[in-house]
This record gives C-alpha cells, sequence and structure tokens, in this order.
C-alpha cells in the first residue's frame, strides 16, 4: 500500500493551505481566509473517515493528521491574537497562550515516553477529539464576525468553551500519562 493515501494527500492539502490562510488573515481578506479555513478543517474531518472507511490507516498518516491539526491550529490562534487593524473581534493572549501550551504539554509527553519509557501511541481521546472541534469551531466564528465587521458576544461565547474544553482534555491527558507511569 502506498503511503500517499487519499488520507494522507487531504492531510498534506490542509498543511499547504496554513501559509495561503495565514497571508489572507494578514491582508485583510478575511472572507477567503475563512473559507480556505473551513475548507482546511473539512480536510480534517475527511481524512480520518477516509482512512478507517477504506481500511488505509498508514503510520505516516497517524503523525500527519495531528501535526497539521496544531499547525493550523497554533497558526489561527496566533493570527487571531494580533492586534491587526482589521480585525474586530480577537482571541485572548491567555487564551492562545494555554492552547499552546497544553498542545506543547502532549508533544512534549509523548516524546518523553517514546524516549524515555517505550514505543507507544497515545490516541486521540474524546476529549481531544472535542478540543480540536471546538477549537475549529472558534476560529471559524471569530473569522466570520470579524468578516461581516459586526461586534457581537458569540466569539466570546466560543473563547469561554475552547477554555473549558482545554482545561478538560489536558487534565484528562495528565491522568492518562500519570497512569502509564503508574503501570510501567
Amino acid at each position: 500500500m502506498s503511503v500517499l493515501t487519499p488520507a494522507n494527500q487531504l492531510t498534506l492539502l490542509r498543511m499547504l493551505l496554513i501559509p495561503a490562510f495565514a497571508l489572507l488573515v494578514l491582508y485583510g481578506y478575511l472572507g477567503a481566509a475563512l473559507l480556505v479555513f473551513l475548507l482546511a478543517g473539512v480536510t480534517d474531518l475527511l481524512d480520518g473517515l477516509i482512512a478507517r472507511w477504506s481500511d488505509q490507516k498508514t503510520a505516516l498518516g497517524a503523525w500527519l493528521d495531528p501535526v497539521a491539526d496544531k499547525l493550523l491550529l497554533v497558526t489561527a490562534f496566533v493570527l487571531l491574537t494580533l492586534p491587526l487593524p482589521h480585525l474586530l473581534h480577537r482571541l485572548p493572549i491567555w487564551l492562545t497562550v494555554l492552547v499552546l501550551s497544553r498542545d506543547v504539554g502532549i508533544v512534549a509527553t509523548v516524546a518523553i515516553f517514546n524516549l524515555a519509557v517505550e514505543q507507544r501511541t497515545f490516541r486521540p481521546s474524546l476529549y481531544g477529539k472535542l478540543a480540536t472541534a471546538t477549537y475549529i469551531a472558534t476560529g471559524v466564528i471569530t473569522l466570520y464576525y470579524n468578516y461581516i465587521a459586526r461586534p457581537s458576544f458569540v466569539p466570546g461565547l466560543f473563547v469561554w468553551a475552547a477554555l473549558a474544553i482545554t482545561i478538560v482534555s489536558g487534565l484528562h491527558y495528565l491522568a492518562r500519562a500519570a497512569r502509564i507511569i503508574r503501570e510501567h
């Protein structure tokens, strides 16, 4: 089986969309940025479904998919935190720091386990998947309200939802890591 399965091609497409998304936000083309971000979000949904349905899960895909997710979301959160003059709605810096810290913590934990304890894959938990979906929704809503340039409390609701799932999923990953340490 080729490693460049349709699912992996979608993941690579998501990675290629990230610079385009970033440039569109930076230069104030918020409608186009929203469409690119939505397309990237759809590729995230489709790549996993295609890999499972066609029974074409690959080691490359298992590593590429979370990397693509993290790159897309880090880019979106950092850009939507910047004090760009064309952004009416911005993500608070504390949220961006917490989301990035959670992701760095997860990546560091996986690396430490792989290097020090044993080869182990940390399959994403339901909370991790819910966090990714919430972050994508937060990005979409924030981009949308910036695109229509209309004040609203709605992006703030998504900020609080992102905070809640960041805490819940972060604690869940810590509990999983502690359990693995106890078992080892």
